[in-house]
């Protein structure tokens, strides 16, 4: 498929989505909310990807998040029927059965970060900024980066961020729990690919089910969440994968995965 406002590419066993509005710092208009969703469904249904990797296009930022020329004139009920579409492509990064990565280099304000907020992983280099910075403007994150950020920090530190809108450095995004880790300028996509390889040798039965425990269960009442965990630790001694890796164990070799 074309896309006019994303690259989609598959790179060993990845799906990489590149957001492609270098002009613009990457701002995403709604053109590009649909194009990700799209490449991300296409990203879901090849079984030959294991994992999905999130890069900006040029050298000054991963994204600068929404396009704010194309909103400032939305009536409320339009901005919110527009959101919805943001809302959706959020929870679909967070549903879908792949680990998702976030290759972060330059700005990646508001917009930008709600997208990392919405990914498995974000690895940095050190030129990353981060924010939430729609208090600037007169709004606020619409999308749930404000449900996120609470859930992630803390109280204390969501509050900090979304109420002044200051940008936060690679070092702080780290400390704070906001990425993963930080790599040299200029190193971030391949660190990106080479954790993408490392987890596309695991069996993807046991990362999906990993996400839906973190994301789901997690959130879900104590003892209601063990049970759940449970339900997906028993299914999937149902699968292949269960059987050859607990083989390959017991024989001292390295395990090939089928995702079956």
């Amino acid at each position: 498929m074309d896309y006019e406002f994303i690259l989609y590419e598959k790179i060993e066993k990845s799906a990489v989505i590149t957001l492609n509005r270098p002009k613009l710092n990457n701002a995403m208009n709604m053109g590009m909310i649909r194009e990700i969703t799209s490449a991300l469904g296409c990203a879901e249904r090849d079984p030959e990807v294991r994992a999905i990797i999130f890069r900006g296009a040029g050298q000054k930022a991963f994204s600068a998040g929404a396009d704010i020329d194309e909103m400032s004139n939305d009536t409320s009920l339009l901005v919110r029927e527009k959101t919805q579409e943001w809302i959706s492509m959020f929870k679909k990064i967070e549903s879908i059965e792949k680990p998702v990565i976030a290759a972060v280099h330059g700005y990646a304000p508001a917009g930008g970060t709600e997208l990392t907020l919405a990914c498995d992983f974000v690895i940095t280099d050190r030129t990353a900024k981060f924010g939430l910075a729609e208090v600037n403007i007169g709004v606020i994150p619409g999308a749930g980066a404000t449900i996120r950020l609470t859930r992630w920090l803390g109280r204390a530190r969501a509050k900090e961020i979304l109420m002044t809108g200051k940008l936060i450095d690679a070092e702080k995004a780290l400390e704070w729990g906001l990425s993963n880790r930080i790599v040299e300028n200029g190193e971030v996509f391949t660190e990106a690919l080479a954790f993408a390889n490392e987890l596309a040798e695991k069996s993807p039965l046991s990362l999906a089910a990993i996400k839906r425990s973190v994301n789901v269960a997690s959130e879900m009442d104590f003892d209601k969440g063990i049970q759940y965990v449970l339900q997906e630790f028993a299914l999937l001694f149902s699968s292949e994968d269960q059987k050859e890796g607990m083989r390959a164990f017991i024989e001292k070799r390295k395990p090939q995965f089928n995702g079956r």
